[in-house]
């Protein structure tokens, strides 16, 4: 066996201030500048002797540090995006000018969608990986000849060979695995990752990978992840929980980024079990299916805050896209988690199937009633891949391929006989405005932000980039919605089939 190849992990500088790497459900340039963690790059970052991660946005590194960087390198790993792919391609010609020798893998769900489109739009790409891509690279790494590497695909006499499907990786397997927190604590640099509603500095990791739901836009267990729940062991949690609480001693808080934290009860109680006596403060995604008991052995284990995928207020949207959750589950989940002190942010869509103007106004009125601490309010977008994706152009409600301008910054791309972009775009605007500037809540902002000077500089700061995002909104959907300043990035391999171009 050759020596093991220098490699380097890239979450890829896509765009400036690009959020679309290795743990972000939804790539993009955010309004509000904010960053994931690139968890997903971590593990096979953990098992090459040597490697190095670097996560190119957070930390400022530009595309011509980059290259600078790769001349050090045998072997790149990438982790591209549908919406960062035509920059990423043209980051590694660069690469390949400065550094001819370099081996690049293409990894994440953008490959695994489009094998053969993503080998055949450069020939600087040498591979590509399908799925968990954890042993793929880390195989190749070590000296593996493609040809016995699982879960890859890769240029042939011209052609392109699919190796077969690498089994997914379950408790004993996720256990071996490196914790991501050693290389953050080698390779990044906690206080460059901020989200506006988590405590900064935060760190966060997986407990589990894979989720059941079958939401149909939700975009990671339609692709990378599956729909199989694979867990972690509670004592493997629990000691990565130790070890990052000694790492990182300015940490205000750890995120679970599960694609769905409390899938199960008894795992939830025991991991809340072994929390309480590290006494330390943490968040995560959340299901509204979880009864009393379990929120309040979570909020007793130091469970701060859940991020909730309430979506609508709509019963027949919920059922459309297969949310397998009811508004009367999500009333019940909120009035347990305000019982016990638990936050929650609601993340919510507008232009999901079935969508009209007047569930649009159904959504506001429901939100309201819930009064979630913090909220965030999205455009439908159907990712290559998902199964709204695949409906909406079918059905011809897709109005562009494109997700994104040349700067990364998400668009509206699904359009309705009934109701346009600009509409929906007019009814995030209104559903903001209605939600936040209520009296009680600009009260419960402001009172906190009375009380912590941090709060009071990183409020100010997402105020003001929000109130300026709020005109930009209103402009572009007064002018219906069809005055693109930027131009835009097309998908990448992605035929239109509306009916609507």
């Amino acid at each position: 066996m050759p020596d093991v190849m220098k490699t380097l992990l890239l979450n890829p500088p896509s765009f400036e201030n690009f959020d679309g790497g290795a743990s972000s459900r939804w790539p993009a340039t955010r309004e509000i500048e904010s960053y994931w963690y690139p968890v997903w790059l971590t593990y096979p970052a953990g098992m090459i002797p040597g490697s190095r991660l670097l996560d190119a946005s957070p930390h400022k590194v530009n595309w011509q540090q980059t290259v600078q960087i790769c001349k050090d390198y045998e072997f790149l790993v990438l982790f591209t995006s549908t919406v960062g792919f035509e920059s990423d391609v043209k980051l590694i010609r660069k690469i390949k000018e400065a550094n001819p020798g370099m081996k690049i893998a293409f990894v994440g769900p953008h490959g695994h969608i489009k094998p053969d489109e993503t080998l055949m739009a450069s020939e600087d790409i040498d591979f590509v990986t399908r799925g968990e891509f954890d042993h793929s690279v880390v195989d190749y790494a070590h000296g593996k000849p493609l040809k016995d590497i699982l879960g890859v695909s890769y240029r042939k006499d011209g052609k392109v060979v699919h190796n077969p499907e690498r089994p997914q990786l379950h408790t004993e397997e996720l256990d071996a695995l490196p914790f991501a927190t050693d290389i953050y604590k080698r390779d990044l640099e906690i206080e460059r990752y901020n989200v506006p509603f988590l405590l900064h500095p935060y760190v966060s990791f997986y407990t589990t990978r894979g989720c059941p739901a079958l939401c149909t836009f939700c975009m990671w267990p339609q692709t990378l992840s599956g729909h199989a729940w694979r867990t972690r062991s509670t004592e493997n949690v629990a000691r990565e929980v130790k070890q990052a609480l000694g790492y990182f001693p300015q940490m205000k808080e750890i995120f679970f980024d599960d694609d769905t934290f409390n899938i199960r009860k008894d795992r939830v109680i025991d991991l809340s079990a072994k929390f309480k006596p590290l006494k330390f403060q943490w968040s995560s995604t959340a299901r509204v299916h979880s009864d009393y008991e379990t929120i309040k052995a979570m909020a007793d284990g130091g469970a701060r805050l859940f991020i909730v995928g309430f979506e609508s207020g709509d019963a027949q949207i919920l059922k459309n896209i297969k949310k397998g959750a009811t508004v009367e589950m999500a009333r019940n989940f909120m009035k347990n988690c305000r019982k016990v002190g638990i936050r929650v942010h609601g993340d919510f869509i507008i232009g999901l199937p079935g969508e009209t103007k007047e569930t649009i106004q159904k959504t506001i009125e429901f939100a309201k009633e819930l009064d979630c601490e913090t909220i965030q309010v999205s455009l439908a977008h159907a990712m290559p891949g998902t199964e709204l994706h695949d409906t909406m152009a079918q059905q011809g409600f897709l109005k562009v391929e494109a997700l994104a301008d040349s700067g990364g910054h998400q668009l509206p791309h699904i359009e309705y006989p009934h109701l346009s972009k600009a509409e929906m775009m007019g009814g995030v605007n209104r559903f903001y405005d209605e939600y936040y500037f209520r009296p009680k809540v600009v009260w419960r902002i402001v009172k906190e932000a009375l009380w912590d000077s941090h709060e009071r500089k990183r409020l100010y700061h997402e105020a003001t980039e929000f109130l300026k995002l709020r005109a930009e909104r209103l402009k572009w959907a007064r002018k219906g919605g069809d005055d693109f300043d930027k131009p835009m990035v097309s998908v990448p391999g992605a035929s239109s089939v509306s009916g609507n171009d």
